[in-house]
């Protein structure tokens, strides 16, 4: 999977404002519907290449941009990863 990462935030006004400062910082990065076997109150998910989590992570940090949640797909479903 191209874009095996997945940050969930608690609403739709974060992710919003998340997808725009990593497009804006040349990432790939993309909206998607949060997958089933995680949960969300705003719906919305960014996915993006595990191999970017570094650049994704310092991105959000350096515009004061927390997310709630990161996973990763391992292939057989999506595991959380911690700080």
């Amino acid at each position: 999977m191209d874009r095996d990462g997945i940050l969930i935030f608690h609403s739709i006004h974060r992710v919003m404002r998340a997808e725009k400062v990593l497009k804006g910082a040349g990432l790939n990065v993309r909206l998607m519907p949060v997958p089933r076997q995680l949960s969300s109150d705003c719906g919305l998910s960014i996915t993006f290449p595990m191999a970017e989590r570094q650049a994704v992570e310092q991105a959000l940090a350096d515009a004061g941009c927390p997310y709630e949640e990161l996973h990763r797909w391992d292939g057989t479903g999506y595991r959380r990863l911690d700080g």
